[in-house]
Formats: structure tokens, C-alpha cells, sequence
């Protein structure tokens, strides 16, 4: 079955079982690697992509159900770490192992495109599905109020 959905603002079409999971089809069929697997559960939130701005758990979200959608995965942040959230995460040395990482920046992402001020509870809501096994919440928390401030001064 073929499917088609705008990835990372590009129009795409793959072919795949509808039932096989986004995280496969984005680094299989389509070849960008920057989406994690992590724990095949939706548990984690290391395959964290936006689906229509909401971020969802690609593991589990079938390729069927992004028929017609916007699709973001890390890739569309920016190609040299410009934007602020990832200059944050690079100031505020976030990332330890990384495996998390691309996950926590799109859940991260998400949060302040719709929320441009958020408080210490509205950013560990927001990221509270996504694992750290390194433990760097605090500095994720202080990245993202940067990256936020950042915004903010630009907007």
C-alpha cells in the first residue's frame, strides 16, 4: 500500500503494510536516522515526531494514520544546531549518552509552539513522556526556559 504525507515540509510517498510504525518507515524506507527506537512501547519518547504539530510516539503511530499530514521528525529543526532549542541544549551540556535527545527536543518543540512562557509544571507536563536515562532533567528544564527566552526576545 502506498501512503503520502508531507515529511519535514517535503511531500512524500511510501510503500508499506499500513500497520507498519512511522519510526520504521522514517528510518527505513525514507532514511533519516535521527528518530530513535527506544523501548517499542510508547513508553519512552525517544521516537517523538510532531504529527500535525502534536507529538506522538512513531513506534506506535501506523503509517496509515498519517495519510494527507504533516509529518517533523529532529531533521526539521535546523541543519546546524541553530535553532534554540538545540543552542540551548548545547549551552546547558543537556546531552550525556544522546539517545534520548531527539526525542526530548521534539517534545520539547511542541511545547513552545504553544506555549512561549512555559512554568517548571507546564514543561515537566509536556515532557514528562519522555526518559532520560542519564538523568539531565534539570538541565532540560533550564534549556528550555533559554530556548524559550530566546524565542521570545526574537518574536
Amino acid at each position: 500500500m502506498t501512503t503520502s504525507f508531507n515529511l519535514n515540509g517535503k511531500p512524500v510517498t511510501v510503500t508499506a503494510e499500513p500497520d507498519t510504525p512511522l519510526l520504521w518507515v522514517i528510518r527505513d524506507e525514507i532514511g533519516l536516522t535521527g528518530t530513535k527506537f527506544g523501548c517499542g512501547v510508547a513508553l519512552c519518547g525517544a521516537c517523538t515526531v510532531h504529527l500535525d504539530g502534536a507529538p506522538v510516539r512513531s513506534c506506535q503511530t501506523p503509517v496509515s494514520a498519517v495519510s494527507g499530514k504533516q509529518v517533523a521528525t529532529i531533521e526539521s529543526l535546523s541543519k546546524d544546531n541553530s535553532h534554540p532549542l538545540q543552542k540551548a541544549w548545547i549551552a546547558h551540556d543537556v546531552p550525556q549518552c544522546g539517545y534520548c535527545q531527539s526525542g526530548q527536543l521534539m517534545s520539547a518543540s511542541a511545547l513552545l509552539q504553544t506555549n512561549k512562557n512555559p512554568s517548571d509544571t507546564d514543561i515537566d507536563n509536556a515532557m514528562s513522556g519522555n526518559i532520560c536515562r542519564c538523568g539531565t532533567y534539570n538541565r532540560i528544564r533550564a534549556a528550555i526556559k533559554s530556548a524559550a527566552a530566546d524565542m521570545r526576545s526574537k518574536a
